[in-house]
């Protein structure tokens, strides 16, 4: 295994103090662990406070989207796996502005009975809240049972839209029905070329051929729905819109956002020349695009390979995914 780290075991304390000495203009810690990471600066009061929370693994995801617009708070467990309920519980409270809480995340089985019981002890205290959980990729299973996908990097625009419904001053069920709305225009889906390692595991999560790509692999490393010979750029694009846009029934004068996410191992150049064969695509259609993100928004530590994950826009969700944010690893203008 080679990783530029001290201990295995010191992989995420380590990780999150750096990322507080560099971002402590913007994030606080609420414990001593610093596995609550909270915006830092005065609570508007009155504001819905959304949180979320998952395994450390997958920066940006999901700590690195705390700050003005988007999250108000972030628990976080080790490379992947789920935080605790009661660490997500202390999070809801310090979150909670006075006007409820969204808790906003991922669909996977521990994340998902975690904050259940948070919630729940929440609840128990007098909290609001409210549960968003995302389900955006779509090679994980079939449309009939869409509720049981994963949640992948489209979660990023449901932040963005659910932070701009907040800041506007939608109560807690309209905010949590902005970010519905919006992930029912959101589709993912993945190919990766190389398995990645957890520092404490110290071995690959899968292995896969030097001359060949997986089609819909999951950010764990869980198994796609094909393995290919490896493919040109045109064509991973060819296979990967055909899935999204049908679901999403993309016609002439449409309009997305098109993610093209890095997963950690993956030259910006090479997300850039999957750009283009997207937005060729896309026009040829005529289908525009509005605010394309490329770059690295949800990754799989050092896994080769990319997602894209589509939004189709409508006037609110443009709206919203136009508003401004600023956190350490998004910041966006309404230009």
């Amino acid at each position: 295994m080679r990783k530029i780290m001290n201990k295995a075991s010191d992989f995420v304390p380590e990780m999150l103090e750096g990322m507080l000495l560099a971002y402590g203009d913007r994030l606080t810690n609420l414990d001593e662990e610093k596995r609550i990471i909270l915006r830092k600066g005065a609570p508007q009061s009155g504001k819905v406070g959304i949180v979320t929370g998952g395994g450390s693994g997958h920066l940006p995801v999901f700590v690195g989207y705390v700050g003005d617009g988007m999250l108000d708070g972030c628990a976080i467990g080790n490379v992947f796996a789920s935080p605790s309920s009661q660490k997500m519980f202390e999070m809801i409270k310090a979150c909670d502005f006075g006007a409820g809480v969204l808790c906003l995340y991922g669909n996977y089985g521990g994340d998902n009975m975690n904050f259940d019981m948070a919630c729940d002890q929440a609840d128990f205290e007098g909290i609001n809240t409210m549960q968003v959980r995302v389900a955006d990729d779509v090679a994980s299973r079939p449309v009939e049972e869409k509720e049981k996908r994963r949640g992948v990097a489209g979660m990023v625009y449901a932040f963005k839209v659910a932070g701009a419904a907040a800041m506007k001053g939608l109560p807690l069920e309209g905010v949590a029905a902005a970010a519905r709305h919006a992930l029912d225009s959101i589709r993912s889906m993945g190919v990766a070329l190389s398995p990645c390692i957890v520092p404490e595991a110290g071995k690959p999560t899968f292995s896969i051929g030097d001359d060949e790509i997986e089609i819909g692999m999951g950010i764990h490393g869980e198994p796609g729905i094909e393995v290919r010979k490896m493919m040109t750029a045109d064509e991973i694009v060819d296979v990967v819109l055909a899935r999204l846009t049908a679901e999403l029934n993309l016609a002439a004068g449409d309009e997305v956002s098109v993610m093209v996410n890095g997963l950690g191992a993956t030259p910006l150049e090479e997300l850039l020349i999957v750009y283009r064969g997207i937005h060729r695509r896309l026009a040829a259609a005529g289908v525009a695009v509005f605010m394309p993100h490329i770059g690295e928004f949800a990754t799989s530590m050092e896994m080769a390979g990319l997602s894209i994950t589509l939004f189709k826009l409508d006037a609110v969700n443009k709206e919203y995914l136009a508003a401004p944010a600023s956190t350490p690893f998004y910041t966006n203008s309404n230009k």
